[in-house]
């Protein structure tokens, strides 16, 4: 039924929360785990033409390799296969193709990743997966840990009414 299970990382602690629920689901149904970082292209542009540009790609990319290197020894530690992959381009709408390609049975992502105030206003990523893709995608929220949690607001931060 799943046999093919994706988890997008950008190596972002909520990202690393997907890539655990993803191979405990995947050491449940004995899926191939599929690993895959996209590096942003607008980000991967933006860098100044300073002549680092090809530089700059190539530390995405290697960053990229890196992270789903460690989902894939995550998942031989749990005794299953996993595909690496990483791409260029926009992030949900890669995403989407990478599920119609490799025939992906579900999708695990991490509710909000590296984006800033900008994904908050725009809408995640994975919000916009889970209405591109046909197929169950399961989308992993965790507190953040002690060391995030200045960024929540306070009780006497709260205006009362």
């Amino acid at each position: 039924m799943y046999d093919n299970l994706l988890v997008p990382t950008d190596g972002s602690e909520q990202a690393g929360n997907a890539v655990e629920e993803g191979i405990r689901l995947a050491s449940e149904l004995d899926a191939t785990v599929h690993a895959l970082h996209v590096v942003d292209e607008f980000e991967a542009k933006i860098v100044p033409i300073t002549g680092e540009q090809d530089e700059k790609r190539a530390e995405y990319i290697e960053y990229g390799e890196r992270i789903t290197g460690e989902v894939a020894d995550l998942a031989e530690d749990a005794g299953l296969d996993c595909i690496t992959t990483v791409e260029t381009g926009i992030a949900n709408k890669k995403i989407a193709s990478y599920v119609e390609e490799n025939d992906i049975d579900m999708v695990v992502i991490g509710s909000r990743g590296l984006g800033g105030v900008e994904e908050m206003l725009l809408g995640s990523t994975a919000d916009k997966v889970v209405r591109l893709v046909d197929v169950p995608v399961t989308v992993v929220y965790k507190r953040p840990t002690e060391s995030l949690r200045w960024m929540l607001p306070s009780a006497e931060d709260t205006i009362h009414r």
